[in-house]
C-alpha cells in the first residue's frame, strides 16, 4: 500500500483555497441486520457546481476511510458505500490544483495521493461499494472502480476516463482496473476512443450494459434500491455477475488486450498523427499493465503523469479546457441580461431537409416543446418527419430514452406545408438552400404570419444576415443562430446580431442556446462568422498549393504536425465541394483575392466529381484519375514546411483582420470558436496560442495575439 508521503502536505499547502469536497459518514441499518457506513462527497455548494478532488479532498477522505478501516477491525460495521451530492459523483481530480504544481516532486505527490487514498478504498477490510448517482469522470470514476461494487442511476449522465483528451492518463489506477472490469475492448473505448471523438461519456444505461456498474436503477429511489442491492450482496442473496470481466493470464485474453491496444493507436495516429503524447501514453501503461500487479501499474501511472503534467500540450489543454470551453463558454462575451429573454413554449422550422430535420429534434429533445417544421410539399415534410422519428427510435434502442419518452417526443413534432403553421411560435429558425434571395423570400412569407414578438433566426454559415433583415418590417427580432454538423454533437453555436438587433431578440437566442446545451459566442453580422472564415482561408491555402501544383499528398499532409481532427482535402471532401466552393465564393466576395476560388474545384463539381480521393490496386489512397485529367496545375510545387508555414501565417494575418473588424471581443471568442466548432486540437492551447508560440503572430502582425 503506497506509504504517506510529506510531500501530500506541500501540495495541500498550496491548494490552501480549494474547495473541499468532504466526506460525510453515516450509518444505515439493513434490513438483514447488518450496518452499512454510507459516506457522501459534498462542497456544499449548489446542485451546479460539481464536486471536485483536490489534494485536501483527497486527504480528508482518507482520513475518513481510516476510521471506517478500524471501525471494520471491530466488526462495527458490515460494509461500506460512498456516494455524492445530487448529479454528481465526482467531477474528477481539480485541475486547477494540478496548474499549481511546479516541481516534479509537487506532481508525483498529487499523482500519487490519489492512490494512497484509493488503495484503503480498495482493501477496507469489508465489501465497499460506490453508488454512482450522478456525473463520475476521471478520478470521479476511478473512485468507483477501486469499490468492489457498483450501482448506476438510470440519469447518471455521464461517466468516462477523459484523461487522454486532457492530456494526463487515467492514474488512479482506472487505466488497471477497468479493462479487467469490461474487457480490453471496451476498456480502450471509454479511455481512448470516447475522449478523442468530441470527449463523449457513457450514459448510466451505458455504462450498466457494459459492466462498469453491476446494478442499474431509477433515479426516484436509486439510493433506497442501491442500499437494498448492497444488504443483499454482504447477506449472500443477490448474485453479482460480470460477463464482460476478463482474466489477462488467460492467453486468449491477452490476444484481445494487445489487438485493442493496437486498434487504439491506429486510431489515435489518424486522429492526432503523433501530435500530443497523453493517448499514446494511455496505451503504452494499459499495454504492461496486462501483466503486473496493481501496485506495480500505479508506479508506472505516476510516473506517467508527473511526466504529463509538465509537458506543453498538457499546459494548453487545460488553459483550452478550463478557461476557454469551462469558463468563458459558459460566460459569452456581450450576451444580454437573460431577464431580458422571452419565453420560447413553440419552435417552428422552415425546411423539412437533413439540416431542418437535426435542428427540429435537438429543439425537441432538449426544450420539451412543440416543433413543427414546414416544406414545400407534403412528400418533403413526411420525409422530414420520418428521419426525426427515425432518430428517436434509434435513441431508444441505445437505452437513452424511455419508451413514455419517445412518444411524448414524436407527439411534439409535426409537420406542414403552410407557414400559418408558426402563427403561435415564438421562435422560427430558416434551414432551406444558402441563397440570399431564397432565404429573404422565406422570412417576407414567416413575418407575415408570425406574432411581433417571435424571434426569427437564420442558421446561414456565408451570407449577410443584414441583408436577410433589410426589407423586414421588423428587422430587430432577427439574428444568426448558426449550427455546425452534426447538430447533436457539435457543441459551438454562433450568434450573430445585426445593427438593428434589439437585446431582448439576442438575449432570447442565448438563453435558448445555453438550453440547447450549446456553447454560445457572440459574433459581428460578418460573412462566415468565425469558424468557417478561419477554416476556408486555412483550406484556401492548401488548394491554392495543389493547384500551384504542389503533389496532393504532399499538400494534404502539410499540416499533420499541427494534429487536425481530418486534413484540409479530407475536410473538403466531408464538406462537399459544391458547398465549399459555395462559401469560397461569398467569402471572396466579401474579402477579395485571399479567398481564391479555385477553377480547378470548379471543374469538378461542373462534372459532378464528388472526391479528389480514390485507392488504387493495392489499397494506397490516390488522387481520382477522373478528377486529375480536369484538372490543370502550375509548376510552382511546395515542400510541406512551406505550406505549413504559409498556413500558419494566412491564418495569423486572417485573425488579425477578423479581429481588428470587431467579429468577436477578444482572441478568446476565436479560440473557443475553432475548438468547439472545428475540433481544433486542445492540445495546442486554442488556434492564437499556437499561432504566437510558432512565431506567426509576430511575423504578420508585429505582435502576439496573446501577451
Amino acid at each position: 500500500m503506497t506509504a504517506y508521503n510529506e510531500n501530500f502536505k506541500v501540495v495541500a499547502e498550496l491548494m490552501h483555497d480549494e474547495t473541499v469536497t468532504h466526506s460525510f459518514v453515516k450509518d444505515v441499518a439493513l434490513p438483514s441486520g447488518k450496518t452499512l457506513a454510507l459516506l457522501t462527497l459534498d462542497n456544499g455548494l449548489d446542485h451546479k457546481k460539481p464536486t471536485t478532488l483536490g489534494p485536501n479532498s483527497l486527504l480528508e477522505l482518507r482520513a475518513a476511510l481510516e476510521v471506517q478501516a478500524e471501525r471494520a477491525k471491530k466488526d462495527e460495521i458490515d460494509a461500506l458505500a460512498i456516494t455524492g451530492k445530487p448529479y454528481f459523483l465526482i467531477a474528477g481530480a481539480d485541475l486547477s490544483a494540478v496548474t499549481r504544481l511546479s516541481a516534479p516532486s509537487e506532481a508525483t505527490a498529487m499523482a500519487s495521493l490519489g492512490h494512497y487514498t484509493y488503495e484503503l478504498l480498495a482493501d477496507l477490510g469489508v465489501p465497499t461499494f460506490a453508488f454512482i448517482n450522478g456525473l463520475a469522470l476521471g478520478g470521479g470514476l476511478e473512485i468507483a472502480l477501486a469499490c468492489n461494487y457498483r450501482t448506476v442511476s438510470t440519469t447518471a449522465g455521464a461517466l468516462g476516463l477523459p484523461e487522454g483528451f486532457l492530456g494526463l492518463i487515467p492514474g488512479w489506477a482506472g487505466v488497471y482496473r477497468l479493462p479487467r472490469l469490461v474487457g480490453p475492448e471496451n476498456a480502450m473505448k471509454v479511455m481512448i476512443e470516447n475522449p478523442l471523438s468530441n470527449n463523449r461519456t457513457l450514459s448510466g444505461p451505458a455504462a450498466a450494459k457494459m459492466g462498469v456498474a453491476d446494478a442499474l436503477f431509477e433515479s426516484a429511489d436509486f439510493i433506497e434500491r442501491s442500499i437494498g442491492f448492497a444488504d443483499g450482496v454482504i447477506s449472500g442473496t443477490t448474485e453479482v455477475k460480470r460477463p464482460n470481466a476478463v482474466d489477462p493470464t488467460d492467453p486468449e485474453v491477452a490476444r484481445r488486450w494487445l489487438e485493442a491496444a493496437d486498434a487504439a493507436e491506429q486510431f489515435v495516429d489518424a486522429k492526432l498523427s503523433g501530435a500530443a503524447p497523453a493517448p499514446y501514453k494511455v496505451i503504452e501503461v494499459f499495454r504492461k499493465a496486462m501483466t503486473i500487479s496493481q501496485q506495480e501499474s500505479a508506479v508506472l501511472e505516476v510516473e506517467a503523469l508527473t511526466g504529463l503534467m509538465s509537458t506543453p500540450q498538457f499546459r494548453n489543454t487545460v488553459y483550452a479546457f478550463l478557461d476557454l470551453v469551462q469558463k468563458r463558454g459558459k460566460r459569452p462575451a456581450g450576451a444580454p441580461d437573460p431577464k431580458l429573454a422571452r419565453p420560447v413554449t413553440k419552435v417552428g422550422v422552415v425546411g423539412a431537409g437533413l439540416m431542418a430535420g437535426q435542428l427540429a429534434l435537438l429543439f425537441v429533445r432538449r426544450l420539451n416543446v412543440p416543433v413543427v417544421i414546414t416544406d414545400l410539399d407534403q412528400s418533403r415534410v413526411d420525409k422530414g418527419l420520418a428521419y426525426i422519428h427515425g432518430e428517436i427510435d434509434k435513441l431508444h434502442a441505445k437505452g437513452r430514452m424511455s419508451q413514455d419518452a419517445v412518444n411524448r417526443t414524436k407527439a411534439l413534432v409535426t409537420g406542414s406545408v403552410t407557414k400559418e403553421a408558426f402563427a403561435d411560435a415564438d421562435f422560427v429558425i430558416e434551414a432551406v438552400f444558402e441563397e440570399l434571395n431564397v432565404k429573404k423570400q422565406v422570412f417576407a412569407e414567416v413575418e407575415a404570419v408570425v406574432s411581433p414578438e417571435c424571434v426569427l433566426a437564420t442558421n446561414t454559415s456565408s451570407l449577410s444576415v443584414t441583408e436577410m433583415g433589410r426589407d423586414l418590417k421588423h428587422p430587430e427580432r432577427l439574428v444568426g443562430f448558426h449550427f455546425f454538423n452534426p447538430v447533436a454533437v457539435m457543441p459551438l453555436l454562433e450568434i450573430a446580431a445585426t445593427q438593428w438587433t434589439n437585446d431582448s431578440s439576442l438575449s432570447t437566442a442565448f438563453v435558448l442556446g445555453k438550453k440547447l446545451k450549446k456553447t454560445t459566442v457572440k459574433t459581428k453580422d460578418a460573412a462566415a462568422f468565425v469558424v468557417n472564415r478561419v477554416l476556408l482561408r486555412l483550406m484556401s491555402e492548401v488548394q491554392a498549393a495543389f493547384d500551384e501544383g504542389t503533389d496532393p499528398k504532399t499538400a494534404d499532409a502539410a499540416l499533420t504536425p499541427m494534429g487536425l481532427p481530418m486534413s484540409p482535402l479530407t475536410l473538403l471532401a466531408m464538406v462537399g465541394l459544391p458547398v465549399a466552393q459555395h462559401v469560397n465564393e461569398s467569402l471572396n466576395a466579401a474579402f477579395g483575392e485571399r479567398f481564391t476560388v479555385s477553377a480547378n474545384l470548379q471543374k469538378l463539381i461542373d462534372a459532378k466529381i464528388t472526391t479528389l480521393w480514390v485507392k488504387d490496386e493495392a489499397g494506397n489512397q490516390v488522387l481520382n484519375p477522373e478528377a486529375e485529367k480536369l484538372m490543370t496545375f502550375g509548376n510552382q510545387p511546395s515542400t510541406q514546411e512551406q505550406i505549413l508555414t504559409r498556413v500558419q501565417d494566412a491564418l495569423a494575418q486572417e485573425i488579425g483582420l477578423l479581429l481588428d473588424e470587431g467579429v468577436v471581443a477578444e482572441a478568446a471568442d476565436v479560440d473557443l470558436c475553432m475548438i468547439t466548432g472545428a475540433g481544433w486540437p486542445m492540445h495546442l492551447g486554442g488556434i492564437t496560442p499556437y499561432l504566437d508560440q510558432v512565431g506567426a503572430s509576430e511575423r504578420v502582425n508585429g505582435k502576439k495575439f496573446n501577451g
